[in-house]
């Protein structure tokens, strides 16, 4: 039973010395763009958001658009309603607008749901999606996708347009 599990439902990414470089490389942008610390915090989703770029490249939610606006978009739904109120409460809230409008505005990626509750619970600036969210989730869609084209093993990115559907 155990083997079929992690047969059937296990995961596996194979990742080369490449991929482990870009993804220390960019917690190292990440360590550059701390403010008062914040850096440490951010390392879940961004880690969840670099992840998803490696393992799932043609998903939905790794495209670029999904992944900048929807991280973009969730941490500055956070900030907005911080201003109200720095709690856990407000932070589930913003968590929840924050998925309402991801999905209406066809930018779900998980991570940015996340990121809402960052700014009620930590106390961000108010221009922490500016001034963080935005340059790392571009740093690291434009160095995937650049990778992509000279890395030998580097999975496939950003996944083609459809055009006129």
């Amino acid at each position: 039973m155990g083997a079929a599990i992690l047969n059937s439902w296990g995961t596996r990414a194979r990742l080369g010395a490449v991929q482990y470089a870009w993804i220390v490389s960019m917690f190292g942008l990440l360590a550059g763009l701390e403010t008062n610390r914040l850096g440490l915090f951010l390392v879940p989703p961004f880690g969840a958001t670099l992840t998803i770029l490696l393992v799932l490249p043609g998903a939905q939610i790794a495209q670029p658009y999904a992944l900048i606006v929807g991280s973009v978009t969730g941490a500055a739904v956070g900030t907005m309603l911080s201003i109200l109120s720095y709690s856990s409460w407000m932070a589930i809230v913003a968590a929840v607008a924050a998925f309402g409008l991801l999905n209406l505005i066809r930018a779900n990626h998980p991570p940015g749901v996340a990121l809402a509750m960052y700014p009620p619970l930590l106390h961000s600036s108010r221009w922490f999606p500016l001034e963080a969210v935005l340059p790392f989730t571009v740093a690291a869609v434009v160095s995937a996708a650049v990778l992509s084209r000279v890395a030998k093993d580097w999975p496939a990115y950003p996944k083609a347009l459809r055009v006129g559907r």
